[in-house]
């Protein structure tokens, strides 16, 4: 049918050519053919791969990891077919590994590094240069290797992937001292390997000259001071001045972690460096137990982490055990000489630093993965022309039996080392109280408040937060608008605690008076925690705060938290504690302590205690009692007018006050204690939370100190 003609200088629409064979088969079927390339079916069998796979293979005993890397060998090129290599699946497997690497810099606790960074260290240099040595040696004698061959193999499996932080990060153990050596540990291997790496292509192209050494260490040193001195200011800035949505966050931290690992590259490094130098300048931004934290969690363990796992799964060729007995023996060499050596830095250390089976079975589970820097370093080798095919097949062996053996021995002895650390009365992770937090209408401007209390929580917190706005009848009869608004507000707040997986409860009451409404609810939901907001208005001269929260003060005898931030709590640099005069007699005093140090240590801040008018040892011997274990500075100040006057020189923006303020007429009450808060509202800061110990509950306090 040919168009129609115009006689109108107005274009019209022009009619195709009609093929019959289109409506003849209008709903004909497009089997995909193999291999599966078309981007939508891809993705649905990896999120089916991701869902099904970890839940069968846990039927058989190992980490559900592992599955995802048997599904992607067997569905991967060198298996079955179904899935190609295409740039999609190498791109996610890639951004998964920047990721992972992010993360591990983020959950390595900066405090206990800081404190003994020479353990991460033994550890990074005993699983490097143990395995490099004796590797190259084998490689060299056994395999007929040339040396820098050889020196670029021993590299090979000198590195370690931590596969199996998915593992130790489910059972909650990445504070433990050994995991935390491992995960500083790798700032050392692959920094090391990657040197390596450049050093021997350097000398094979000719190029291996003191310059060479020279621009591989001056590239470290830019990416550690260019990450380090620029992102966290970048970061403490956003979150400080722009909104507290949390996807705002998240595209920040995303940008940040694809950002240091672009640099890095740009570098001539590896971006999975960069991506863990950004991992640890955010370390003490991302607040653990927050939204942040859990939406980075969630994200890395749902969608990314698993790409790269699949993506390591689908480089496996199961049929290098076919290609003849060079192969095989090359694999067998490579294996036993990777996991002997690795097993024996593990001893080494763990002889040296005293961890006990547990903690050395763990270290060996996360030092025996290989999946990143090893197989880059294979890749870069083979096309230089180092290696044959056959080391090539025979380190692709070594990553399976590496993503089967590392995440089963760390599930295996982290489950143990998870149950041996089961928490004694006393220590600070049983730490996990009902807390009520009465909020006005206004839910966003109390975010604040919830984000306190989220950081308080424990992260595995049972105990549900209470939340409670209590409205005033205005005298018609008729408070259902009223009532809806109080609602609509906590709706809102329990979204926000949905988001960080704390436990809420929400109640909206009606009373005349609304201390006498959060009091009764304190009674009736037995909170062991009272955290309210105060705006800083005026106050009858008598009164510390208010008419409000001085009634609850008064009412009430669990410990109460009067918190007025204006900072992101995230963000808070430092802490300053003021103590004073005999208040280290309270009956609540070591509970208020440990409240002070769990929160400095969640958010990776340094504490600071100003002893007002005593003696600064005496309170450092009690703080030390104390869990969780957090090392301050102690000064003693000679009186109020001299704290005052020491803390506004002192004080800075992203810093935060607290002080420990009886009761009026407990033990360690000093009028001056009623001011304190109109002080402290007005220092730069303009942060402070005053804590109000326990009264009336002395066995209460043994649950804080110490066991020996």
């Amino acid at each position: 049918m040919s168009p129609l003609p115009s006689t109108s200088p107005t274009p019209v629409l022009q009619l195709q050519s009609f093929d019959p064979s289109l409506s003849a088969h209008p709903l004909a079927l497009s089997i995909p053919s193999l291999p599966i390339e078309e981007p939508v079916i891809v993705f649905a069998l990896a999120l089916t791969t991701f869902l099904i796979a970890p839940m069968l293979i846990e039927r058989a005993g190992l980490p559900g990891i592992v599955g995802i890397v048997l599904v992607g060998a067997m569905l991967g090129p060198n298996g079955t077919g179904v899935l190609a290599e295409t740039d999609a699946i190498v791109l996610l497997g890639n951004v998964g590994l920047v990721y992972l690497l992010f993360t591990v810099g983020l959950e390595l606790d900066l405090r206990g590094f800081a404190a003994a960074p020479e353990n991460a260290a033994l550890f990074g240099l005993t699983s490097f240069f143990l395995p490099f040595v004796i590797g190259s040696a084998v490689g060299i004698s056994v395999l007929g290797l040339d040396p820098w061959a050889s020196f670029l193999l021993a590299a090979v499996f000198s590195s370690h992937t931590l596969l199996a932080y998915p593992v130790v990060n489910r059972l909650d153990v990445t504070k433990n001292r050994a995991v935390t050596a491992v995960f500083g540990g790798i700032l050392f291997t692959d920094t090391l390997a990657l040197v390596v790496l450049a050093i021997v292509l350097g000398a094979v192209e000719g190029e291996l000259t003191a310059l060479l050494f020279g621009q591989v260490f001056a590239s470290i040193a830019v990416l550690f001071a260019g990450v380090w001195f620029v992102l966290p200011p970048i970061a403490r800035w956003f979150f400080r001045n722009t909104s507290q949505e949390s996807y705002f966050e998240f595209l920040l931290v995303a940008a940040a972690i694809f950002g240091a690992a672009s640099f890095a590259e740009v570098l001539g490094l590896s971006d999975i460096l960069g991506a863990f130098v950004a991992g640890i300048a955010l370390n003490r931004l991302v607040t653990r137990g927050g939204p942040l934290m859990n939406r980075i969690e969630f994200v890395g363990n749902a969608l990314f982490v698993p790409f790269f796992l699949l993506y390591v799964g689908m480089l496996v060729d199961p049929g290098v055990i076919l290609d003849g007995p060079r192969t095989l023996f090359v694999a067998g060499v490579i294996v036993a000489t990777m996991l002997v050596t690795k097993v024996a830095a593990a001893g080494i250390v763990s002889a040296i630093q005293g961890y006990d089976r547990e903690e050395f079975g763990v270290i060996t589970g996360l030092s025996v993965g290989q999946a990143a820097a090893a197989l880059a370093i294979t890749l870069v080798g083979y096309d230089a022309g180092l290696f044959g095919a056959d080391v090539l097949n025979a380190v692709v062996l070594m990553m399976l039996v590496a993503a089967v053996l590392s995440p089963w021995l760390t599930e295996r002895y982290g489950t143990r080392l998870a149950l041996g650390g089961d928490v004694e009365p006393g220590e600070a992770g049983e730490f996990d109280p009902r807390v009520l937090l009465p909020l006005s209408m206004n839910a966003e401007r109390q975010r604040p408040l919830l984000e306190l209390v989220f950081t308080l929580k424990d992260e595995l917190a049972e105990s549900p937060v209470h939340l409670l706005t209590v409205v005033q009848p205005d005298g018609s009869g008729d408070d259902d608008d009223a009532v809806a608004e109080a609602e609509a507000g906590l709706a809102e707040a329990s979204e926000i605690a949905d988001a960080a997986e704390v436990p809420v409860r929400s109640e909206t009451r009606v009373n005349h008076s609304i201390a006498s409404g959060i009091v009764r609810a304190s009674t009736e939901t037995r909170a062991e925690l009272i955290v309210m907001g105060w705006d800083a208005e005026r106050s009858l001269s008598n009164r510390a705060f208010g008419s409000i929260i001085d009634q609850v003060l008064g009412r009430t005898t669990v410990p109460v938290l009067v918190s007025r931030l204006g900072h992101p709590l995230n963000t808070t640099e430092r802490i300053f504690v003021v103590t004073p005069p005999g208040v280290d007699h309270h009956e609540g005093f070591y509970e208020s302590v440990h409240v002070v140090k769990r929160l400095a240590e969640k958010l990776g801040a340094e504490l600071h205690v100003y002893v007002v008018g005593d003696n600064p040892r005496q309170y450092e011997r009690l703080f030390g009692m104390v869990d969780p274990e957090i090392e301050g500075t102690f000064e003693g100040v000679a009186d109020w007018e001299a704290l005052d006057g020491t803390l506004r020189g002192r004080t800075e923006a992203n810093d935060l006050v607290m002080p420990v303020s009886p009761r009026q007429g407990n033990v360690g009450w000093d009028p001056e204690l009623a001011r304190l808060p109109r002080r402290l509202a007005d220092l730069p800061p303009h942060s402070f939370i005053v804590v109000t110990p326990r009264r009336e509950e002395p066995g209460y306090a043994a649950r804080f100190l110490k066991i020996e």
